[in-house]
């Protein structure tokens, strides 16, 4: 009986236990827990960092590092360190960044946009900065004609034929800027004050003692006279040829070197330059200032010139003495003059 009973209680307890295991297993599943990693991931922010060098590779310290969201107040900023480093902390997720870097002397550098994983670190390549391009803006303002003329004349004026002879009336540019009427009064009086000029006059002044031409007295009297009426002939001479006569004609007195071709053509050139000169306008015309001047000024000298010396004859001889020495002149400035100083005029 005992025994009866105790087979009896475990049979319960057993189909109780099936009983209960049938309708665990008939009851709806319950959702999972999260998985603890998971859960902590999705909202794991991010890192960008990166080093910022210029085009030599040198670490650029002090640059402004922006990171700037999809909402213009969604920016903050760090300071790269003095090796150029930088790092950006708690960066969100899944959202687009842009990295805008300045420093002064380079260009912005701007970063295509940039959007993490949750817990990446993003490493940015920021090199080869660039120089910044400073642009300045020069205003230039032509020279005036007069300018031109003005700096022209200051080289002419240092012009000087194997070192000694003024060459002041030599123009080495063939297109220079018209000469003003006070342009051409100072390059008369500069030469009419030359050394060499005086030097001249006064060799003149001997040969007319030595040949009693003009007639005046010998002795010191006699070469004073001498002198200065040679001196009042050449001053004549350029006040007429240089100042007078090409204001009132608008002519240019000075010679136009040539400089090329053969000899032949070049002396040509120069001898014709006694008869056909350039007009301000820039086109040749009768050179009726050089042989206007020459006869002028020495038909002038028959006023001071003893009446012995006096006469048409002797205007004319004057008039072809003047002439000698201007073609004389001319043909030192083409064919003595150093090439060098010649070339950089030209340049000028």
């Amino acid at each position: 009986m005992t025994r009866l009973w105790s087979l009896s209680v475990a049979f319960a307890v057993l189909l109780c236990s099936f009983a209960s295991a049938s309708l665990r297993a008939q009851a709806p599943a319950g959702p999972l827990p999260s998985d603890p990693a998971e859960t902590a991931g999705s909202s794991q922010t991010g890192i960008i960092l990166g080093t910022v060098t210029d085009l030599n590779d040198s670490p650029v310290p002090g640059a402004t590092v922006a990171l700037q969201g999809s909402d213009a107040g969604d920016i903050r900023s760090v300071t790269t360190n003095e090796s150029g480093f930088f790092e950006i902390r708690d960066v969100e997720p899944g959202l687009p960044y842009k990295v805008i870097i300045r420093a002064a002397g380079f260009s912005e550098w701007d970063s295509p946009a940039v959007t993490l994983e949750p817990g990446q670190s993003k490493i940015l390549d920021v090199s080869k900065l660039q120089i910044q391009e400073v642009q300045t803006l020069v205003k230039v303002t032509p020279e005036t004609s007069e300018q031109i003329a003005i700096e022209q004349v200051k080289t002419e004026e240092k012009q000087r034929v194997l070192g000694i002879i003024p060459g002041f009336y030599a123009v080495y540019d063939p297109n220079p800027a018209p000469l003003t009427g006070k342009l051409r009064i100072s390059l008369a009086l500069k030469l009419s004050r030359d050394p060499f000029t005086l030097a001249g006059v006064a060799a003149l002044a001997g040969i007319g003692q030595a040949t009693n031409h003009p007639a005046y007295v010998q002795g010191a009297k006699g070469y004073a006279e001498r002198f200065g009426a040679s001196y009042a002939n050449s001053v004549s001479d350029f006040m007429f040829d240089g100042v007078i006569l090409p204001a009132i004609l608008h002519q240019d007195p000075r010679y136009f070197y040539k400089g090329k071709g053969s000899t032949q053509s070049r002396a040509l050139h120069a001898f014709a330059s006694l008869l056909i000169a350039k007009g301000d306008n820039g086109r040749l015309q009768p050179n009726y200032s050089s042989v206007g001047g020459d006869l002028a000024s020495a038909a002038i000298s028959n006023l001071y010139y003893p009446k012995s010396s006096r006469g048409m004859g002797l205007v004319l001889q004057g008039f072809a003495i003047n002439s000698a020495i201007h073609a004389g002149v001319r043909l030192l400035d083409e064919f003595f003059f150093r090439p060098s100083a010649a070339a950089a005029y030209v340049n000028h």
